[in-house]
């Protein structure tokens, strides 16, 4: 069996590189070429181009790069084309992703959809631009099911995999003696996101909350396929240390983060870490997402728990002195700090249907199996 499989971000990765050893496991033989990164690639997936190289943020940065992601679109096609899969998987990463569903649906390959593009948050009706073309929809948050009901097409939940990788890590004992890590000193996390764009926007927040905060010591979470200059302001910082491709360990190690909307914000939360949910991006994309909005929350802590569990702040309130507050009052009231972690205990309840990457690739072969 030939697989053709896409992931446009580092989540997506990670993911994508768990689902391949789970269909690796149970299919030896097959072979997997695609887009993706370091995490597909160790899985056993040959890779067309790294996932670095189209990684935007923001539906402004998207419309400025839109001639750059037409020519990865025409790249990927052309490559489906001369390597003639089974079946095309598709991670994540919604407006590129529709555009290879149709073409492989136009070609008459099997297409699968794994993580859906989050049509729930915004702009609904762009489920029937994808539906046509996609013959399996595998979702991995609870209440996505029913939202794909209304517009007549069963998806099935899987489990999340987030919870999956978190399962299987191996806490480091040794993470605070090699990093020269101070005993007396509470460790707050720093999750700037793992995205240019996204650090160019919050770094500057990160750093005054930092410098107002002495007496902590901060870990920022930092990824090698990123220029380390992005990096500076806080590396420079004496109560600051840069932790990279090691988040996991750097939160095991904290007694509250500052992270990033995204992912992170779920892996913080199932690694029971009190958090502070940031977020800013361009005026041009703020306005254009707000406008377009469907959810009450942009975290997906918060979605899951359908309340506030954690504090999100956005663009303005994205702020040296609202994140500092809300920071201290994390540290020092234990009530609201238990408040917190007995949501994410809830969320974690939710979310353990067992290993999403296994129930994913067994329910992909039956499919094939049947089809």
């Amino acid at each position: 069996m030939r697989y053709y499989i896409i992931a446009g971000e580092r989540s997506g990765d990670l993911h994508g590189g768990n689902l391949v050893k789970a269909l690796k496991k149970h299919q030896p033989d097959a072979v997997i070429r695609g887009f993706g990164g370091e995490f597909m690639e160790q899985a056993g997936v040959e890779l067309a181009v790294h996932y670095s190289d189209m990684a935007f943020m923001g539906l402004a940065e998207l419309i400025t790069n839109a001639g750059k992601i037409r020519r990865y679109i025409r790249k990927c096609k052309d490559d489906i084309l001369l390597y003639k899969p089974d079946v095309i998987i598709l991670i994540d990463y919604g407006g590129f992703n529709l555009q290879i569903a149709r073409f492989g649906h136009k070609m008459g390959i099997k297409v699968f959809y794994y993580i859906a593009p989050k049509y729930w948050a915004w702009y609904q009706n762009r489920v029937n631009w994808l539906k046509p073309y996609v013959d399996r929809l595998f979702v991995i948050l609870p209440f996505e099911t029913e939202f794909f009901k209304k517009f007549n097409w069963e998806a099935d939940y899987v489990g999340n995999p987030v919870l999956d990788a978190i399962k299987a890590h191996q806490a480091d004992a040794a993470f605070r003696r090699k990093h020269q890590l101070p005993q007396d000193l509470p460790c707050i996390a720093l999750l700037p996101g793992s995205r240019k764009q996204e650090l160019q926007n919050i770094i500057p927040l990160m750093i005054k909350v930092a410098e107002r905060s002495p007496n902590y010591q901060f870990l920022a979470s930092a990824v090698g396929n990123l220029d380390r200059s992005l990096y500076q302001g806080l590396s420079d910082l004496r109560n600051v240390t840069l932790i990279f491709e090691d988040t996991y360990n750097l939160l095991l190690n904290c007694s509250a983060a500052i992270v990033t909307s995204g992912t992170a914000t779920l892996e913080t939360g199932l690694l029971r870490v009190p958090q502070i949910v940031v977020y800013r991006t361009s005026w041009a994309s703020y306005k254009l997402a707000k406008s377009m909005m469907k959810v009450p929350f942009i975290s997906l802590i918060n979605l899951i728990a359908g309340r506030e569990a954690v504090k999100e702040m956005i663009q303005s309130d994205a702020n040296p002195d609202k994140v500092s507050k809300e920071l201290g009052r994390i540290l020092d009231d234990n009530s609201y700090r238990q408040e917190i972690l007995e949501a994410y205990d809830q969320i974690i309840k939710t979310l353990d249907t067992g290993s999403a990457s296994e129930n994913t690739a067994r329910l992909m072969l039956k499919y094939l199996n049947q089809e």
